[in-house]
């Protein structure tokens, strides 16, 4: 008869399954969104705690700052990036002087320490200066050109004598005005803001430019263009230059302006008006007069 054999209590056979657990850290793993977090996040979290930790003690981040500032310090002061003079171009005396006064660098300095565009605006900001450029040039030169803003006109006001270039703006004050003869003479409140119609009159009036005194902003609104022997053209708001320009072609053939004429009133296009001066109403009284008498 064939023996059965017992079961070893004392050595059981291990079930070849999987536990639940590990079943689940299998499949788990077989994740890929788990396995690229183990493989990467799970060093970059012990590696930002191990930084954390060690930035949180404010001596090491005293030291680390020092350290950088050394670094950097080391770098900026390297010769190579050193400007040791600076350098005007196209500058007059007077502008060049007062560029140096605004800009008081003290020599040598970091080009790293120079705020080129904060400077650049400093020198604009002058009234006789129309551009500035600045670079630094190898040789450790700081190099300023400068274009300043050419006189056109000079403009009087209640306070003085000011020269103004093209655009209307200031250049410098005008001490007299025989300093400038040559330049043109505009006057009033707002002139300066309507340059560029004062210099198109201008060009007009030229066949009579030995008799213009200047143009006088009037009212804010419109120009009185002045002459010698107390003439007056008094222009309109729209078109003042077509206006002046008839003006002068009445003059060319008639000799207007060479007659005893105060002002000549061109605010109505359609209806101009001529107005005579004191002496000549009262010679025209007189002829009139005389006829009168001769009629009777």
């Amino acid at each position: 008869m064939r023996k059965v054999k017992s079961p070893d209590v004392a050595n059981p056979r291990r079930d070849p399954a999987p536990s639940r657990a590990a079943y689940r850290a299998q499949r788990l793993w077989l994740t890929p969104s788990f396995r690229r977090f183990t493989r990467y996040g799970v060093p970059l979290l012990i590696t930002g705690a191990i930084i954390g930790a060690f930035w949180a003690d404010e001596g090491n981040r005293a030291a680390v700052q020092m350290q950088v500032a050394d670094i950097r310090n080391a770098i900026e002061t390297r010769d190579e990036f050193m400007v040791k003079l600076m350098g005007i171009e196209g500058a007059s005396d007077p502008v060049a002087a007062e560029i140096r006064t605004i800009l008081p660098i003290d020599f040598p300095i970091s080009s790293f320490d120079l705020n080129l565009e904060d400077m650049r605006q400093k020198i604009t900001a002058l009234d006789a200066v129309r551009e500035a450029k600045l670079r630094v040039r190898s040789g450790g030169v700081l190099e300023i050109s400068v274009t300043e803003r050419v006189p056109a006109t000079v403009w009087q006001t209640r306070e003085g004598l000011v020269l103004l270039d093209d655009t209307g703006a200031k250049v410098v004050p005008l001490e007299v005005r025989s300093d400038r003869p040559e330049l043109p003479l505009i006057g009033g409140t707002g002139a300066d803001g309507h340059m560029l119609e004062a210099l198109q009159l201008f060009a007009a009036a030229r066949p009579v430019s030995d008799r213009v005194i200047g143009l006088v902003r009037v009212g804010e609104r419109r120009w009185d263009l002045v002459l010698d022997e107390q003439q007056r053209i008094l222009l309109p708001v729209d078109r003042p230059v077509a206006a002046l320009e008839r003006v002068l072609t009445l003059h060319a053939a008639q000799d207007l302006l060479s007659r005893d004429v105060s002002v000549v009133d061109m605010r109505l296009g359609r209806r101009p008006t001529v107005r005579l001066n004191e002496n000549a109403v009262e010679t025209l009284r007189q002829i009139k007069s005389i006829q009168l008498q001769g009629a009777q």
